[in-house]
């Protein structure tokens, strides 16, 4: 029953454009932004965007910017930039989300809940939006987008820098139709958490990533994988012991610096993976 119900997973994924890494390095550009202390509007500027609200909202101290360029909406989460943050982090129980009616990560669904509350009275509906942020802000990011979608508003691209999961298989597929490419680093062990087991893959409870998955590698090439491949690769957490290498794999600057590498050639290739699971394998 298990084989049966990871091959309906593998088939059922569906897949969106060609990566854009046009697009993907101005989202980039956005999240490395909102890490930087005031002084936003001047950028944004620079970048065609016009700033509607920036704010560090109380309690869950997530801070966010809403931005305008060229008609679409930017909604811009920070990352982890401190303990407070790294508490929402580490909050990774399950709990039904009666809004959304999945089961979600509690910490990531309250900081997006509460950009969502503050963000609302500023936003078009009328037009498109696009969610982006790397780390936890990437997390709140898609989250941000459920709570967008169930509301009416129109969501657009979302693009997120190493990403950690949000859900589980069964809100991934609630929420399969949100176009997000969760862009990741090969030794970036964020977005492999919360961990999971080959043991607990009968736990249809478990913890899955949503959208494709956009593996930056040297020079111009990428990978693409989703579903259970992606999951796949997130078993190699258990294995993972955290080092500098993984810690410089996770930085904004990391993930810049690869998307630059693809501006004016991009190349698929397979992802090869030595791994395998009830048959199936990462490549």
């Amino acid at each position: 029953m298990m084989r049966c119900f990871i091959w309906v997973l593998l088939f059922s994924v569906q897949a969106w454009a060609e990566p854009d890494f046009s697009m993907m390095k101005h989202t980039a550009q956005l999240s490395a932004l909102a890490y930087v202390e005031g002084g936003k509007s001047t950028e944004l500027e620079s970048m065609g965007h016009k700033l509607v609200r920036e704010a560090t909202l109380p309690v869950v101290e997530v801070s966010y910017f809403l931005s305008v360029y060229q008609g679409m909406q930017y909604l811009t989460v920070r990352g982890t930039a401190n303990l407070q943050n790294a508490m929402v982090d580490l909050d990774i129980h399950l709990k039904q989300d009666e809004q959304l009616g999945i089961a979600v990560h509690q910490g990531f669904a309250n900081a997006a809940l509460a950009i969502f509350n503050d963000a609302k009275p500023y936003l078009n509906q009328a037009q498109g939006i696009r969610t982006t942020g790397h780390s936890l802000g990437g997390a709140a990011a898609v989250m941000l987008a459920m709570y967008l979608q169930e509301a009416g508003f129109k969501m657009d691209q979302l693009i997120t820098f190493g990403q950690p999961k949000v859900t589980n298989v069964g809100g991934a597929n609630r929420f399969s139709n949100l176009k997000l490419w969760r862009v990741v680093t090969t030794k970036d062990i964020v977005p492999l958490v919360p961990p999971l087991s080959p043991l607990q893959i009968s736990n249809l409870d478990v913890y899955w990533h949503m959208g494709e998955e956009i593996i930056l590698l040297e020079g111009s090439n990428y990978s693409v994988t989703s579903g259970v491949k992606s999951m796949l690769r997130a078993t190699k957490f258990v294995t993972s012991v955290p080092n500098e290498s993984n810690l410089e794999a996770h930085k904004m600057h990391t993930y810049l610096t690869l998307i630059q590498s693809k501006q004016a050639q991009a190349n698929e290739v397979p992802y090869k993976s030595d791994f395998s699971m009830f048959g199936f394998g990462g490549n």
